[in-house]
């Protein structure tokens, strides 16, 4: 029996994400040599705030936030390090930790790829009047914070 998923919500969500990505990821290429895992890795270490503030991330809780393995991140930072993107330094608490920074250069590519991303949403959005783009984007941040409250445990059934 053939079955319809077109409009189940977590098929929807995964076809919508696989789609938007493989868009984002062809564009970054094409226009500022980057993929969208980069960009990504670029976004995460962006809005952990600046140096004079926080502790710099190391490979292992940059792993952790974009939810890839700690040896497809080094891999990521060591291209990255090369093309002058971001620069590694040691821990100074624990010689097997690098901590991760970005250099000037990437806040120019990371700028490119937020245009990118406005372009892309625009185009993608210009579907739906103003008014349900800010319906869409509302339901889904009160899913998205349900999703949160039930994967931290807090809404989880006994």
């Amino acid at each position: 029996m053939k079955r319809d998923f077109t409009q189940r919500f977590g098929f929807l969500v995964k076809s919508v994400g696989k789609l938007y990505g493989e868009e984002f990821d062809r564009l970054a290429r094409e226009r500022i040599g980057l993929t969208s895992a980069q960009c990504r890795l670029l976004g995460v270490l962006a809005m952990h705030g600046s140096p004079d503030e926080v502790e710099p991330l190391s490979q292992a809780e940059l792993a952790q936030r974009l939810d890839l393995t700690p040896m497809a991140v080094a891999g990521l930072c060591d291209r990255m390090a090369a093309a002058g993107w971001i620069r590694r330094e040691p821990s100074t608490t624990d010689r097997r930790v690098n901590k991760i920074h970005l250099e000037p250069s990437a806040e120019k590519a990371l700028d490119s790829a937020l245009g990118i991303s406005d372009g892309l949403n625009a185009r993608v959005m210009s579907v739906l009047s103003q008014a349900e783009r800010a319906q869409l984007l509302g339901l889904l941040a009160r899913v998205h914070g349900s999703l949160v409250e039930i994967t931290s445990g807090e809404g989880r059934k006994p």
